[in-house]
């Protein structure tokens, strides 16, 4: 992701926008939906033709690009579902199925596919939370899945992870929550779910930012999350095999350079373990991944990961 491209809490001007569009253009030659992503998709929006269903996608793809034009956007790589592979998705269901007050956050949900693939899998609905910076985000995966609010009753607040009004740092917690679940449909900001989050979501969204933003948003979040043992933060985004900066070139012709902060594995677990929580109580497991083809060339990794309350 390029420098100015970093998530922050004024919205990008639309000059800028129209910069990074013009550097980086639509591709659709790298278009790619088979088996079970082709089979989702065709199920969940009921176009079974590949061509049509296609035509579809590249319609609402154009859309989301012209609000931000973010590589994951521009690479479809939205198709790819990432949740049902990460440590802790089959605890994520787990909670959904055996505790009847567990909530679901999903943050920088763009589409909202995580939340309906979760869905399939048998979380209710009616349990989840949606977030992003970018509220016309959510509109356009009402349309991507041909979905309603009444289809898919998933609860949306929009807003700025680094805007305390929308989600302020909090201590963890310890012991469970005094006060009681909020209604999540009066939700006007993330604030009032502290402490009764049993799973959160994350994808593609930390590496947005600097080390220090990284370390903001871990501590914002697990501010959220429910004390009882087996809650869980999961998700995945580059990493690095050595903690540091990594300039990647990407684009037309290569000459645009990316600069990003990328955890290892260790310093992503110390993070957590010691620094964000106190030190034992929670386990963190990780993969690095090399799911783009990029880490030998250009050594670019993803991280797959879940933080569980023990």
């Amino acid at each position: 992701m390029p420098d100015n491209v970093e998530a922050s809490t004024t919205q990008p001007q639309a000059a800028e926008r129209e910069s990074l569009a013009e550097r980086f253009p639509i591709d659709v030659t790298q278009y790619s939906l088979k088996g079970e992503e082709l089979e989702f998709m065709q199920a969940q929006t009921g176009i079974t033709d590949e061509e049509e269903l296609k035509k579809h996608i590249l319609a609402v793809q154009a859309e989301a690009y012209a609000i931000f034009p973010y590589p994951c956007i521009r690479r479809f790589t939205f198709l790819n579902f990432r949740i049902g592979r990460l440590y802790g998705y089959d605890q994520l269901l787990r909670l959904g199925k055996e505790h009847k007050d567990a909530i679901f956050l999903d943050v920088g949900c763009c589409f909202g596919n995580d939340l309906r693939y979760a869905a399939m899998g048998g979380f209710p609905m009616q349990r989840m939370v949606a977030s992003d910076l970018y509220a016309g985000y959510w509109g356009l995966g009402h349309k991507l899945f041909r979905s309603t609010q009444e289809s898919f009753p998933v609860k949306f607040v929009p807003g700025d992870v680094f805007d305390p009004s929308h989600l302020a740092i909090a201590s963890p917690i310890y012991t469970p929550a005094s006060d009681p679940v909020p209604d999540l449909s009066a939700l006007a900001s993330l604030n009032p779910l502290r402490g009764h989050i049993s799973a959160i979501h994350a994808s593609a969204f930390f590496h947005l930012f600097d080390e220090a933003k990284q370390e903001h948003v871990a501590r914002a979040l697990a501010g959220l999350l429910s004390a009882e043992p087996g809650s869980i933060i999961l998700g995945t985004h580059a990493c690095a095999l050595q903690q540091g900066e990594r300039t990647f070139s990407f684009g037309l012709d290569d000459t645009d350079t990316h600069t990003l902060f990328c955890h290892s594995p260790e310093s992503w677990k110390e993070l957590w373990d010691g620094q964000v929580f106190a030190k034992g109580s929670v386990s963190v497991e990780t993969r690095v991944t090399d799911f783009l083809g990029l880490g030998a060339e250009k050594g670019f990794y993803f991280l797959e990961w879940c933080v569980t309350r023990l």
